[in-house]
């Protein structure tokens, strides 16, 4: 089964990106926006059990922070993705590298760049129109994050959640 880590932030900032997902993303009703913590991997159901049991101890460690977004950005000429950046802070590095340990035999092919995408799949002329309207719009939001989870794939190619972890000691 395929399984990933995310944050969902506000129901006000999923409205927002949703604005912009439902024309310029394809996984629009695949998955609520979100900010990966831990790109899709494979696991068996004894094998997410551990995996549970050890993020609930990152989770019980981690303090509740601050997400905070204020503008467009694209990964451009990488690839087309146009995406909400979120400001790096120090406990979603630290929760982001935590979460990633437990996962030694792979090596993510990108740095850790926080951030909701908005638009994905573009071709290179759609990208250039979009985001050339879109990166001088100021966001200004920010929220608390106290929980993340650990998502699950669907047959159909949906994601759904499979556990949630809230952060700090309970």
């Amino acid at each position: 089964m395929k399984f990933g880590v995310v944050i969902f932030p506000s129901k006000k900032l999923q409205d927002l990106a949703n604005s912009y997902r439902k024309r310029y993303d394809p996984h629009y009703a695949l998955i609520t926006p979100h900010l990966t913590l831990k790109n899709g991997f494979e696991a068996s159901e004894k094998t997410v059990g551990d995996l549970a049991n050890k993020f609930r101890h990152i989770a019980a460690n981690t303090n509740s922070f601050t997400l905070k977004t204020s503008k467009i950005s694209s990964f451009q000429p990488v690839n087309n993705v146009i995406y909400f950046k979120v400001d790096p802070t120090e406990e979603l590095t630290k929760l982001h590298s935590e979460i990633n340990e437990l996962f030694t035999e792979e090596h993510s092919e990108y740095a850790f760049v926080p951030h909701i995408t908005i638009g994905q799949k573009l071709s290179n002329d759609e990208h250039s129109d979009v985001y050339g309207s879109l990166r001088m719009t100021s966001i200004n939001h920010e929220e608390t994050v106290d929980r993340f989870h650990l998502l699950y794939q669907l047959e159909n190619g949906s994601w759904t959640v499979y556990e949630t972890f809230r952060l700090g000691k309970e």
